[in-house]
């Protein structure tokens, strides 16, 4: 069964229940996808980049070029391009460490997802009213001296190093709901551990649900 949306039946003079003929033709070739000529700059001049979003399916790669494209100043693009690469680094573990295997990353990936994870969770935190000023210690590869605060706007200085601390992989895991930020930010205050959770609360709330 192939459904017509209302608005559809309503312009073509047809009532729910008509019979119509329809032929539907199989796209048999890949689709293609337009890079916008800044963005194709950019993944040019990172090869891994290039090589993650080149991996990514058309549908994937159309979804993170519209919001990109949808971007109305500089900071716009910079975040959005953020976001993107947040949001395949987390899916894709999702999909290897569920089947055992290890997610190939390295430590720029992880620095940058890391990074971006502690600034929107900070800003989910800043929309609820909370404020946190921490300097967090993370270990691994990616990790370093994340100094953070959130009080309204959210500023977020980080030094690359080699450091004893949480793994900053585990930590952008944790943020993004995928463990307890409990537990792998445990040296933190209750109220900042609280704050940082705001995210992750969000993300395992059930539809229709409110947040805590």
């Amino acid at each position: 069964m192939v459904s017509i949306s209302a608005a559809v039946r309503k312009a073509i003079g047809l009532q729910g229940g008509d019979p119509i003929q329809v032929t539907l033709t199989v796209a048999d070739t890949p689709q293609q996808v337009t890079i916008p000529a800044d963005f194709a700059a950019a993944l040019a001049a990172d090869e891994q980049a290039s090589v993650f979003f080149g991996k990514l399916s058309n549908s994937m790669q159309r979804y993170h070029i519209d919001n990109i494209t949808a971007a109305k100043s500089a900071d716009d693009w910079t975040i959005l391009v953020l976001h993107a690469f947040w949001d395949s680094w987390l899916h894709e573990r999702d999909v290897l460490l569920a089947r055992g295997r290890e997610h190939p990353t390295d430590g720029d990936a992880t620095f940058y997802a890391t990074s971006y994870g502690l600034f929107i969770a900070a800003a989910v935190a800043s929309m609820f009213g909370d404020q946190v000023q921490e300097k967090l210690t993370l270990g691994g590869d990616g990790g370093g001296v994340f100094d953070l605060e959130a009080r309204g706007a959210v500023t977020l200085t980080v030094t690359r190093a080699t450091i004893a601390g949480p793994p900053a992989d585990q930590v952008a895991d944790a943020l993004a709901g995928r463990a307890p930020v409990p537990v792998v930010l445990g040296d933190l205050p209750a109220s900042s551990r609280a704050a940082l959770s705001r995210m992750a609360d969000f993300f395992n709330t059930p539809a229709g649900h409110s947040p805590g």
